[in-house]
């Protein structure tokens, strides 16, 4: 394994990219509450690479959805570059989303009816980039991520593992400053899971973006430069 070792250079960095404050989220199930996520605090700076380590249900994904704006907290606040996105309306956050954050997801949503070439340059097309602009950058992380020449093809017609290079490519397209991934390697046998992983983490170093990624793979955590574990709606820093 090759992962991009942890950087020291977080420390230097004198803002945060997210402010997390007080952040409470329940659901409802049946006629009892959940309480997945109880009066967190947290900050991430920019260019770090942060993994959240817990247990299927134990609140992971629904952080990820809260600093995505997906989801609403029921109280406390999330500073994204500055916005506290918990103020926005539904299309502002959407806007946000569009603007600032890449997705990687265990299982690709990549748009099957569109090519690989056409499901990269969408989210700049939305972001009102000219499509000629888009399709050079995305021919150009397609050969970063392995898949020059594959551009015409649709997602059914690539393995597994291309399909999330595909949706590395896609994330990083619009060059956001955080990307969230979701047990990016959940759904990929344990070589290619390597390997994708490895291209994540090299292309969100070398161009200095926030990486948080949530997974049941404690192996992952090694390469971090912070740890975090959910457990019983705190996050506790290992």
């Amino acid at each position: 394994m090759t992962l991009i070792q942890p950087t020291t250079a977080i420390a230097s960095n004198s803002g945060a990219l997210i402010k997390i404050a007080k952040l409470t989220k329940t659901y409802q199930e049946g006629e009892s509450q959940r309480t997945v996520l109880r009066d967190v605090n947290l900050q991430f700076s920019p260019g770090e690479f942060s993994v959240l380590l817990g247990q299927s249900g134990s609140g992971k994904s629904t952080l990820l959805n809260l600093i995505s704006g997906i989801d609403q907290p029921d109280s406390g606040s999330i500073h994204l570059n500055g916005t506290d996105i918990t103020q926005l309306d539904e299309r502002s956050r959407t806007l946000l989303r569009r603007d600032e954050i890449g997705f990687v997801f265990q299982f690709f949503n990549l748009i099957p009816t569109l090519t690989v070439l056409e499901n990269i340059t969408l989210p700049q097309e939305l972001a009102g980039t000219a499509l000629k602009q888009a399709s050079v950058a995305a021919e150009q992380l397609l050969a970063q991520v392995g898949l020059q020449g594959r551009s015409s093809a649709f997602p059914d017609q690539l393995s597994g593992g291309q399909q999330q290079r595909v949706a590395i490519a896609r994330a990083l397209a619009h060059n956001p400053n955080l990307v969230l991934a979701d047990e990016p390697t959940g759904n990929l046998d344990e070589e290619t899971g390597t390997t994708v992983l490895d291209l994540l983490l090299d292309l969100v170093r070398t161009s200095g973006k926030t990486l948080l990624m949530a997974t049941h793979n404690p192996e992952i955590a090694k390469y971090a430069d912070r740890v975090l574990r959910v457990q019983e709606g705190h996050l506790v820093e290992d």
